[in-house]
């Protein structure tokens, strides 16, 4: 891969994305590398949890940049069709990070601008060094945001925060981003990854199969009428009664035992 770098220690994966000429600027040809690698972390029981960070920048600053946005040197020249099979091609591995059985964590370190801040807003959740940056610029430049900005946004901060900072290309810091719901925790820059690990640590201590089915039932759920959605609840915490880790999980609570949870 030319643009990130996978690590994989202690059931977690940490992806790096890596373009330091161009601030980790999203293109056609990381945006590929992302699906690919996000494809084979699915498959690998071995993965846990995800850490999605941006790497350093050419001066070897690794707080620089988390993803400063899609890439505006490949964008210029679109022509419409181009426009959205480029949005496209972004929504795989987005939907990817949002929908795969492993839990996945944004460690913000740095610019977390347009396409930044969609990729994040893609992740399950969103730990911010204090000195991240985010914004949707994108009207600023006579376009909308095509990564899923639009949408993603609304759905964590509201419509109406959505709607100010997409028309005004406001640039936000950490702290206001967590006051308004955008991130769940702001950590110094120095303790980002650490703190990132450690949540991922604590996520891997509990049953991963019922992680991923929460996952799958909070995501799915969330558009629903609430009658469906509490059925689909039931039918799914009806599946987690049936496995190896609610029995152990159940009989180690009773017997005052640490549990051996192993289903995924």
């Amino acid at each position: 891969m030319n643009n990130l770098r996978l690590e994989v220690e202690n059931e977690i994966a940490v992806l790096t994305i890596t373009r330091p000429g161009a601030l980790n600027a999203l293109n056609s040809e990381t945006l590929e590398e992302l699906n690919t690698a996000l494809s084979e972390i699915e498959a690998r029981n071995d993965v846990k949890v995800v850490i999605l960070t941006g790497g350093p920048d050419k001066k070897d600053n690794p707080y620089k940049s988390f993803v400063a946005g899609a890439d505006i040197a490949e964008m210029v020249k679109f022509t419409a069709a181009e426009a959205r099979a480029f949005g496209m091609r972004a929504a795989e591995p987005f939907f990817k990070l949002m929908n795969m059985r492993q839990v996945t964590i944004a460690a913000v370190n740095g610019f977390a601008l347009g396409g930044g801040c969609e990729i994040a807003m893609a992740c399950d959740i969103r730990i911010a060094a204090d000195n991240a940056t985010f914004a949707q610029p994108e009207t600023g430049l006579g376009i909308i945001p095509g990564f899923g900005g639009t949408q993603r946004l609304a759905r964590l901060v509201g419509m109406g925060r959505a709607k100010e900072l997409i028309f005004t290309c406001d640039n936000i810091d950490a702290n206001e981003a967590y006051r308004i719901g955008l991130v769940n925790k702001v950590v110094a820059k120095e303790d980002l990854m650490e703190t990132a690990k450690a949540m991922a640590k604590k996520i891997i201590s509990k049953g991963s199969y019922a992680v991923s089915i929460a996952k799958a039932a909070i995501n799915n759920g969330y558009d629903m009428d609430i009658k469906n959605a509490v059925e689909m609840e039931a039918n799914l915490f009806g599946i987690t009664c049936s496995t190896h880790d609610k029995q152990e999980g159940m009989s180690a609570f009773l017997e005052r035992r640490a549990a051996d949870l192993t289903d995924f």
